[in-house]
């Protein structure tokens, strides 16, 4: 599937689209995020995901994709509730108001910046949980789930709470998952897979391939050639 992005002015957000290929489209991997997607005429929300997703590639897409833990409040609902999931925007919203939005999506000279702008809209009106930065923050850089629940005041209840309000699944999901996108950047930059899995933490390069295959649901190698 041929793929561009670029920087959103949604902060850590990004604005992307892709043009369907023969064969299908390719494989979108867990990330923490969630999307607001325009397809075919329609506004849909892709939830985080926990495994891999492939889309059908019949159709081209456009998207914002938020920050881990910032869509939530933009759209109003918790996280959890779009976990491994693909809905229609007229689900979370009154189907009067997504009507409305589609049309003016659709009518726009460029429905990437409109589809933007609707993100940007949604982001001002909503208040982003302040612990949700150094929650993503502690655990991307491999703390500990512990030790990140003490560096932001929360017991291991509270953060777990917090955790599928925002991410949609708990932190220790949202661990593994930031951990193999570490493993895997570092791994499509050159680095051999067995200094990969040590400089990310894995106990060695077979656990590193063993989580692959539960989140990606492949290889490494089919995924960093």
């Amino acid at each position: 599937m041929g793929y561009v992005e670029r920087a959103s002015r949604v902060p850590g957000a990004v604005v992307w689209s892709a043009e369907p290929e023969p064969g299908g489209g390719g494989t979108v991997l867990p990330d923490g995020c969630m999307d607001l997607l325009w397809s075919a005429g329609r506004l849909l929300v892709a939830g985080p995901d926990t495994r891999a997703h492939r889309p059908d590639g019949s159709a081209p897409y456009t998207g914002v994709r938020f920050a881990p833990g910032t869509a939530a409040p933009a759209l109003g609902v918790p996280a959890h509730v779009l976990r491994d999931r693909r809905v229609d925007l007229a689900e979370l919203w009154p189907a009067r108001e997504v009507g409305a939005l589609a049309a003016r999506i659709a009518a726009a000279t460029d429905p990437a910046v409109a589809l933007e702008d609707l993100a940007a809209e949604r982001w001002a009106a909503r208040r982003t949980d302040p612990l949700v930065g150094p929650i993503v923050s502690g655990l991307r850089a491999g703390r500990s789930v512990g030790a990140v629940a003490d560096e932001v005041g929360l017991g291991a209840r509270g953060l777990h709470r917090r955790s599928l309000e925002a991410f949609g699944y708990g932190p220790k999901t949202l661990a593994r998952v930031l951990r193999f996108q570490r493993a895997l950047a570092l791994v499509r930059s050159g680095t051999r897979h067995a200094d990969a899995a040590l400089r990310t933490g894995y106990a060695d390069q077979a656990h590193l391939a063993r989580e692959t295959r539960a989140l990606a649901g492949t290889t490494l190698g089919r995924l960093a050639p």
